[in-house]
């Protein structure tokens, strides 16, 4: 196992920045996912990794060598591709063993690699047919395959799960979690799916526009988000982002007042926070619905999203701001009714104008 270290990594084509002077260290025998929307330049950096793309400047380091100056094929890197990329002439046994061939690896040394990789990966019975007479998840375990008999110092997986149905990327996400298990190597994969990055990684790199907003564990990252672009990212549903007002007082923490007139009390830390331009942050699930009680927010109903074991309640306040809150599964929640909620103010998030997060004191990831 080896770590990785960029260093400074810019990037143009042509006229447009993809990266400027990005750092980022990787340590030995960690899974990161690289998780953003399309566009930010996640896959790229990958690539360049990989060395199919070539940085303009800055060093990359696998371990205590340079791999930055050395071809895709000397770096010590596997990738799997989005497309799995198998010939369909060949089978899938002759897929696997394609890169050692062609590398002159022995063919006593070459059969033991497949076989172990075909024991890893639990496609024995697959190893005489053709990638055409396969589902999409066994496919992707033939190109995964093919990456583990390099035996490489890092595995890199580009949207690996993004061409499968819903019920095969459920499958194929626990088939690589216990893959990370049975093979102890340093592992980065890109995907805009945030499921898959909080279920998978030890670490959550989240970019957007070329910039990493955001590097920590799956819950560090959605209970301390750095800014509201992560707070708005990760998160299903987002979090609510509400205009408020910051209530005078000398208290340690912040109150501070919705656009209806409700106040709510924090336990973000006053000391450091803006007078002005500030975003309430409330997850759906820090937000529960009851019987309108004085001294409360109220809001009305605008649409209900029974999920079977819990209802996801879309409501306004009075002055128009949109709210997401969690109710029970047998919610009798109705459209155009009008409710009071329960606000869990002591998990709320602050955001300065800035857009730069600040949290309860003492909440932990």
């Amino acid at each position: 196992m080896s770590s990785l270290e960029l260093t400074n990594i810019s990037k143009r084509f042509g006229a447009v920045s993809v990266f400027q002077g990005l750092s980022l260290t990787i340590a030995a025998g960690e899974f990161v996912a690289f998780l953003g929307p399309s566009g930010c330049g996640k896959s790229t950096l990958l690539r360049i990794i990989a060395g199919l793309e070539r940085a303009d400047s800055g060093e990359i380091r696998l371990g205590d060598q340079r791999i930055d100056t050395l071809a895709p094929g000397a770096r010590g890197v596997a990738m799997v591709f989005q497309h799995y990329a198998l010939y369909p002439h060949m089978t899938v046994r002759e897929n696997i063993a394609f890169g050692l061939r062609n590398g002159g690896a022995p063919k006593a040394e070459i059969a033991e690699r497949v076989a172990e990789a075909a024991r890893v990966l639990e496609i024995g019975p697959l190893l005489d047919k053709k990638p055409g007479t396969l589902s999409g998840g066994e496919r992707q375990r033939v190109a995964i395959g093919r990456a583990i008999v390099k035996q490489p110092r890092l595995f890199l997986f580009d949207e690996p799960l993004a061409n499968l149905d819903a019920a095969l990327r459920t499958r194929t996400r626990l088939e690589l979690a216990q893959l990370r298990r049975r093979v102890r190597a340093t592992m980065i994969m890109v995907t805009h799916d945030q499921v898959e990055a909080m279920t998978l990684a030890d670490r959550v790199v989240v970019m957007n526009q070329g910039e990493i907003q955001q590097v920590g564990t799956p819950m560090q990252i959605y209970d301390r988000p750095a800014n509201t672009f992560v707070a708005g990212f990760v998160g299903s549903p987002r979090m609510t982002l509400a205009p408020v007002g910051l209530v005078p007082g000398d208290a340690r923490f912040a109150t501070v007042r919705l656009g209806d007139g409700s106040q709510v009390s924090t336990r973000v830390p006053r000391a450091d926070l803006p007078s002005e331009g500030l975003l309430l942050g409330l997850r759906p699930e820090c937000v529960r619905l009851g019987p309108p009680r004085p001294g409360e927010p109220t809001a009305q109903v605008e649409f209900i999203e029974r999920l079977g074991d819990r209802t996801l309640v879309y409501v306004k306040l009075g002055d128009g701001t949109a709210v997401t809150a969690e109710d029970k599964g047998a919610s009798q929640a109705q459209v155009g009714q009008t409710v009071g909620l329960r606000l869990a103010a002591a998990a709320a998030h602050l955001f300065g104008p800035d857009g730069r997060g600040h949290h309860a004191a003492g909440r932990a990831g």
